[in-house]
Formats: C-alpha cells, structure tokens, sequence
C-alpha cells in the first residue's frame, strides 16, 4: 500500500511552518511570539492547530522535553512546488504560461527577480535542446 500524500496546508498551517522553517524547531510559545509580531494569535490556537499538522504529518513533536519542539517535516521548496502544481492545474488549466502571466501582473518583479526569471528561462530552454 503507498503512502499517502501529505495534505496541503491551510493558510494558518502555512504561517506556522514559514516560522519553523526560517528558525528550525520551536516550542509552541517561540511560534506563538513570532506569528503575534505580525497578527495577534492565541497560544491555545497555536498549541492546537501544531496538534493538528503533526496529525497531518507536516510538523514532528519532539516530546523528550517539558516543553516540545515542533519541527517541520515538508521542505519549503516541496511545500511550494506541490501548492504551486494545485493551482496550476485547478486555476489555469495546466498552463504555466498564464500562471507567469498573472503572478507578473500582479505583483511587480523587482529588476534582480525578471534578471533571474530570464536566466531560468534560458537554462530550461538549453535543457530542452
């Protein structure tokens, strides 16, 4: 039997693993100071949906002291790549063209980000040769 892909994580599940993943492991409080810098979250709410994602598989608790870690389990760039995948093929229909499209027009690129867009699309196209 295979094993089961790891859900997607919801938009709260995104803000806490984003913490896990610049800072590595944390208690629930380290998780809870750094999301209230940005949105007042509750310690409980943050000790719950932890609870939630190690259940889910993206987080691991480390229980071997009083107060446990929570890891994360999903590699950013995997996390993104599967998200990305999903609205692609739910939202434009497979092409990454319109997906570019609309990220660009959406949200301007600084000069570095379109220095590095042209030099992936050159990579992809010396790949594809």
């Amino acid at each position: 039997m295979g094993r089961r892909a790891t859900p997607h994580p919801t938009a709260s599940e995104l803000a806490i693993l984003d913490v896990l993943w610049r800072g590595g492991p944390a208690t629930v409080r380290a998780v809870c100071d750094e999301l209230n810098e940005t949105k007042t979250t509750g310690y409980t709410t943050v000790l719950k949906l932890l609870q939630i994602m190690t259940d889910k598989g993206l987080v691991r608790r480390d229980e071997s002291r009083r107060a446990h870690l929570y890891e994360a389990r999903v590699a950013r760039a995997d996390t993104q790549k599967r998200l990305v995948g999903d609205l692609l093929d739910r939202a434009f229909g497979g092409s990454a063209m319109q997906l570019v499209q609309r990220a660009l027009s959406t949200r301007k690129a600084s000069p570095e980000e379109l220095a590095e867009i042209r030099a992936l699309i050159d990579e992809l196209e010396e790949e594809s040769r």
